[in-house]
């Protein structure tokens, strides 16, 4: 499935809005740039999900520390 673009414009009150539009060109959704951009940088991206899932992975995998080697006497 494509993403969906999105068009700026301003509204009356000189705010940035998003509009998203469907296949025949009727608004399907339109926000504040504001509320867009923060729900944009509080989803994570397929990529960081990705890195994440690694780090969990190597972490478990990680074997124990040496221990310490018995004195001699």
């Amino acid at each position: 499935m494509a993403k969906t673009r999105r068009t700026t414009h301003r509204s009356t009150a000189g705010k940035k809005l998003y509009a998203v539009r469907d296949a025949k060109g009727r608004f399907v959704d339109i926000q504040t740039y504001e509320r867009a951009h923060r729900a944009d940088m509080a989803k994570k991206s397929k990529a960081e999900k990705e890195a994440a899932q690694k780090k969990v992975a190597k972490k478990k995998a990680k074997p124990a520390g040496k221990k310490a080697a018995k004195k001699k006497k």
